[in-house]
């Protein structure tokens, strides 16, 4: 398919369902965030945030290791993988609007350390795919009109569909889709699991991804409504929700 970076994503934002999906999705975070994160908001949460969202992308990418193991630092290497990438997350937030080139290719290199040759790190696997990357670029520095869970969805899918690295795209992909919901206010202190959002449902987000892929417009519209599934499942999946 023609990657939508290229396109108004403005006219993404206004497909029939699309606003009241995100819209619903926004009204329960943000009642999350405000009923129990004003009370809860220590530092130890959202690194329970981070470690639970690290798990659940790593299982998706193919990781046999239970969240136990990798709470323990005894996960197989995928979940090591996904947890490196977790630690240096948050310190990226302020750049991804400004540099997201930079940080797409940081997210990359941290995920691919222990994998690849360092030169093939931070790379597009080749010329095609370093112009996905470019659209990505594009949509990650969208306006702020442009709603935030919107470039979240879109930056996922553009990853995760094109696979512009040599390995790791969906570790990438749903790192970037995180950075996103932090950076644009969304989720200022990461306590929401989009993983986990995407886990549970993992049969929808798959087939979902494929629609995206290469289900032309349609299979656009159904990807940015299923996302807004998602991340009103990662809230529930929040640790402010623990007993």
């Amino acid at each position: 398919m023609t990657s939508p970076a290229a396109s108004s994503l403005n006219t993404l934002a206004a497909l029939e369902g699309v606003p009241s999906a995100f819209a619903a999705a926004r009204d329960g975070i943000d009642a999350l965030l405000r009923d129990r994160g004003l009370r809860r908001t220590a530092p130890e949460l959202t690194a329970e945030s981070l470690l639970r969202g690290a798990h659940a992308s790593a299982v998706l990418e193919g990781s046999g290791s239970s969240l136990e193991e990798v709470r323990s630092g005894a996960g197989d290497e995928i979940a090591q993988d996904a947890v490196r990438v977790t630690t240096e997350l948050l310190s990226w937030g302020p750049t991804l609007s400004r540099s997201p080139l930079q940080v797409l290719a940081r997210l990359h290199t941290v995920a691919a350390a222990r994998s690849l040759p360092d030169d093939r790190l931070g790379r597009p696997r080749d010329a095609d795919a370093a112009v996905r990357l470019r659209g990505v670029a594009d949509v990650l520095s969208a306006g702020t009109e442009v709603p935030a869970m919107l470039v979240a969805a879109v930056a996922h899918a553009e990853l995760a569909a094109a696979t512009p690295f040599a390995s790791h795209n969906g570790v990438v992909a749903r790192a970037v889709e995180r950075l996103v919901l932090v950076s644009r206010g969304v989720d200022e202190k990461a306590l929401v699991v989009p993983e986990i959002g995407h886990l549970a449902n993992r049969a929808a987000y798959e087939s979902n991804l494929g629609a995206y892929r290469d289900g032309g417009p349609a299979g656009v519209h159904a990807w940015l409504l299923y996302a807004a599934e998602a991340y009103a499942a990662g809230a529930e999946a929040s640790p402010l929700t623990d007993p």
